[in-house]
């Protein structure tokens, strides 16, 4: 049954590339691998006979676990196991090397670049059930956790001590799936992403070991850092079993508010001059014009409909209004008619659940139309000039493409919306996926700041990275010497 189904892939994307003439960049290499039947077949066989109810093979389920959030199509796993501890891991691992079988990890399903496709087969090894807060040390300001625990059911544990864990990707991501993809979010700009957040993993690796990266001191010069080896990894080295994050005191007071400015440039500009006179901004983040009018009709608020800095500050009751005022000060030198910001948590829940929902405000822009969502990060400094750029791009190719961006940190997305049934929409956004990429490049910058590589980005990181490529695929095959965890992602 499923060889057909790869079969049937490969018939639609050639389908798909003869009616469209030009394949959309993202899709160059979204192929079917080469699938080992036999040993899925027997894998199958002895994980259901281990496993139960917990090992599902129902295509519904399995197409829950394939699914994208974005234009990437679906590449459905054979399989779906539900392990339930660190143990029970170390067994499918086992299993999946003994039979060359290909462990696809699973978190919530949020990811935005084909991660949790199986282009090879296999199973998918959905970790929601291993979602215990392991140890809290308020004392050192850390935790351990096991990877399916997300970033909200953490910091509700954590309420009551006083601390939180600052990163904070748009969606209520798992905890093993933003390490494994490195996510950040809107707090990056002061707290770091998950690279800084992170002080050791335990990880099962090839024929089934668990090993540990490193104890929970702040630093170490102790050998190689494997713990950033596994965190942006995007599990091709192994499924990650736990997480010790560093911790944050939740802030004395914390005021929010909305910026408005004449300009895209106009904004940036005051990011620009935010962060480089030192005001400890805490969040800060771009909207665009069309960003705003679709989060004013998709989150019911009234804000202006023009380019736009949500801003937060944390700290002391005195030291948070001061940043306000010298914040309010610089916006004012680029054209901004008033920053406008309180300390009610409740407005600012508001205003923060609005810019986490961007993404489907942006869907509701156009019903129906596909959604390309892409992101890059340059220098603060070419920030403004990066993204006045990709503005003239879009009015140029007569693109619908809202921007939201962690604009602290040089890092932006765009929604890119278009019809994937007209060869000229698709031709007009391959250009445009094709010119923005190379733009950040050209400007020192990255193809990809918190969304990972994938599938989709995969051409553009051979063209940031060049040889150095040539070492991660020596990582690869040094660890993984089989191809058993999550093939077909970050390169091939």
């Amino acid at each position: 049954m499923w060889v057909a189904q790869g079969r049937l892939f490969s018939v639609l994307a050639k389908v798909h590339r003869e009616r469209r003439r030009r394949v959309l960049v993202v899709l160059k290499s979204i192929a079917a691998g080469v699938r080992n039947e036999t040993g899925i077949a027997a894998a199958n066989t002895h994980l259901a006979a281990r496993f139960g109810g917990r090992f599902q093979t129902g295509e519904a389920i399995r197409a829950q676990h394939a699914h994208t959030t974005t234009y990437i199509p679906a590449q459905l796993p054979d399989a779906v196991v539900f392990p339930e501890s660190a143990a029970e891991v170390c067994e499918i691992v086992e299993v999946a090397c003994a039979h060359r079988v290909p462990l696809i990890p699973f978190g919530t399903g949020s990811s935005l670049e084909g991660h949790l496709n199986a282009p090879h087969g296999g199973i998918s090894v959905d970790m929601m059930r291993m979602n215990r807060v392991l140890a809290v040390n308020a004392e050192d300001l850390d935790c351990t956790v096991e990877p399916g625990v997300t970033r909200e059911e953490l910091n509700t544990y954590l309420r009551d001590t006083g601390l939180f864990f600052p990163i904070d990707p748009g969606a209520n991501a798992s905890i093993g799936g933003m390490a494994s993809t490195r996510a950040s979010g809107t707090n990056a700009v002061r707290y770091g992403t998950m690279k800084e957040n992170v002080l050791a993993v335990t990880a099962v690796v090839a024929g089934g070991r668990e090993i540990r990266t490193a104890h929970r001191a702040r630093k170490s010069s102790a050998g190689y850092d494997l713990t950033r080896l596994f965190v942006g990894a995007e599990g091709t080295l192994g499924i990650i079993t736990s997480i010790t994050l560093r911790l944050q005191g939740i802030p004395e007071v914390i005021s929010g508010g909305v910026c408005p400015f004449p300009t895209i440039a106009d904004a940036c500009n005051a990011v620009i001059l935010t962060i480089q006179s030192g005001i400890p901004v805490a969040r800060i983040e771009l909207l665009d014009a069309l960003q705003m009018k679709a989060c004013n009709a998709y989150s019911g608020l009234s804000y202006q409909e023009t380019p736009t800095l949500f801003v937060e500050f944390h700290g002391g009751g005195q030291s948070v209004e001061l940043q306000s005022r010298q914040f309010a000060e610089i916006a004012s030198e680029f054209g901004s008619p008033g920053f406008i910001w309180t300390t009610n948590p409740e407005e600012r829940a508001r205003l923060w659940k609005a810019r986490h929902n961007a993404y489907w405000a942006q869907k509701s822009l156009m019903p129906g139309r596909a959604i390309l969502s892409t992101d890059v990060c340059v220098p603060i400094s070419r920030l403004a000039d990066c993204v006045a750029a990709t503005h003239e791009d879009i009015a140029a190719y007569g693109l619908v493409a809202p921007i939201v961006g962690h604009a602290g940190d040089g890092n932006f997305h765009v929604g890119l919306l278009f019809d994937d049934t007209d060869a000229a929409d698709v031709a007009r956004a391959e250009a445009f996926v094709e010119r923005l990429n190379a733009r950040a490049l050209s400007m020192d910058g990255t193809c990809t700041g918190e969304h990972g590589i994938g599938q989709g980005k995969m051409p553009f990181l051979a063209a940031e990275l060049g040889d150095a490529l040539d070492l991660m695929r020596q990582i690869k095959r040094s660890l993984d010497p089989d191809n058993i965890f999550n093939p077909g992602k970050i390169f091939i």
